[in-house]
């Protein structure tokens, strides 16, 4: 997302590289870019005049200090007001009452349902909730097993009520059976509505006064750009929504819906689907998503994924290993099993300051793990355990075994004992001050 959103601003910038001072007419240059830039990325020309109109006033209202140049405080400025304008804080939802009811809504096709799943995922693994689904779409065919399917994928209950076609009545039955067996938050699915559908949005604003959800989730494809953000204007002005689900993040979307939809309706994104994934729903961090915006990564976003897959007591036990320099290729193994569970690779490398521009063009192939797994288990144990003691013969019947050349082999093998240089370097301590680097290059950012 927002590659290209990224490359217009970054050329828009270096309009101002070279010059000593800010002036009215190169700021006027480079803010005609900017909006440009924004305009083609979906976002409407008032919010794109008024952004760029607010960083110019701020910017020649600024002295330069001597330690920062033109370009650098025009980023500065311009990363403050795309801040502002996605909302500024993380806002959370509302799980104060007991049960927490949340109410999906949106049109159809925009992946309510998957997300509705998605969110009692992310509740139950994260926030040590119980949730209960609840089919409330009784118009679409097959939503209620599609919904039976995700709940047991996750772990999740799920209550349908086959017989009745009533979503109020079911959405009220749903709250009892909640109550009566132990779930904290109950998230239900609702049918998807045409704005100018009277019926259709009465029905879902019945559903509110009969149920009095905390949260109101309004669930809209970002892929459609302004239309996003006209839809959810329209479904505010009917149910005064508490927050919005924008997915299809991962796609190939301009960004313009992420940039503008807390303008138009005052209501901020709490979460964004990031891939297909059940685990792919993140919670939206205005500052982060500028950081992405102007190419400087998302470290923090990566970090935490890591550590949300990293097993502590594996860590410990490959840190001993790497100590007595045993990584093997289980280790390596597992590690790679590590990586796959944290999501698409292409995503995880961009969040790394400085890699996104690297990787943005490059077709990373999400499968080519297959083909190292397949290596690595056509090994014997012993093979596995001892890496040193695979000659020319053994490489010969792996490569046959896992379907592969030697060549690709022998690649593998030598990736494998750079890594196991690379982690005995570190674990010595003699990437430290690289490390220390690192750190308050992200201190002063």
């Amino acid at each position: 997302m927002f590659d290209s959103l990224t490359d217009r601003l970054e050329r828009a910038f270096k309009v101002l590289k070279g010059h000593g001072y800010i002036t009215e007419i190169n700021v006027a240059e480079t803010m005609k870019e900017v909006r440009k830039a924004l305009l083609d990325a979906d976002v409407s020309y008032k919010i794109a005049k008024e952004f760029t109109d607010s960083v110019k006033q701020k910017a020649l209202g600024m002295n330069v200090l001597k330690s920062v140049s033109p370009s650098q405080l025009m980023v500065k400025i311009t990363y403050d007001e795309l801040i502002g304008l996605m909302g500024k804080d993380v806002e959370d939802i509302n799980l104060k009452d007991n049960p927490a009811v949340i109410l999906m809504a949106g049109l159809q096709g925009s992946g309510k349902t998957t997300h509705a799943a998605k969110l009692a995922n992310l509740l139950k693994n994260k926030r040590n909730k119980k949730p209960l689904l609840v089919a409330g779409d009784v118009y679409r065919p097959a939503a209620i097993d599609q919904l039976k399917v995700l709940g047991e994928k996750i772990a999740v209950d799920v209550f349908a009520d086959t017989e009745s076609k009533k979503p109020v009545d079911i959405a009220k039955r749903a709250i009892e059976h909640a109550k009566n067996w132990g779930h904290d938050v109950v998230i239900i699915d609702t049918a998807g509505r045409l704005a100018v559908d009277e019926e259709m949005m009465d029905e879902i604003g019945n559903i509110k006064d009969a149920v009095h959800p905390q949260e109101i989730l309004f669930v809209v494809d970002a892929m459609t750009g302004q239309d996003a953000v006209n839809t959810a204007k329209a479904f505010n002005d009917k149910l005064n929504f508490d927050g919005v689900i924008l997915t299809k993040m991962d796609g190939d979307t301009r960004g313009g819906a992420a940039l503008t939809i807390k303008a138009v309706v005052n209501k901020p994104i709490k979460f964004i689907g990031v891939g297909e994934k059940m685990e792919a729903l993140d919670v939206f961090h205005p500052d982060r998503m500028a950081e992405r915006i102007l190419g400087m990564g998302d470290i923090r976003s990566f970090v935490e994924k890591a550590q949300e897959q990293i097993d502590e007591e594996e860590a410990m036990k490959l840190q001993r290993k790497l100590a007595k320099n045993q990584f093997d290729f289980n280790d390596f193994l597992a590690q790679i099993a590590q990586i796959k569970k944290m999501g698409n690779v292409k995503d995880l490398m961009s969040m790394i300051p400085g890699v996104g521009k690297v990787v943005k063009d490059m077709d990373i192939d999400e499968n080519s793990f297959k083909g190292v797994e397949a290596i690595i288990l056509s090994m014997t144990p012993e093979e596995r355990k001892n890496p040193d003691i695979i000659n020319g013969s053994r490489k010969k019947r792996i490569a046959l075994g896992s379907g592969n050349d030697i060549q690709n082999v022998n690649k593998l093998i030598k990736q494998f004992n750079d890594t196991r240089k690379v982690m005995k370097m570190v674990n010595n301590g003699k990437a430290q001050n690289l490390m220390r680097q690192l750190n308050q290059r992200g201190t002063r950012r």
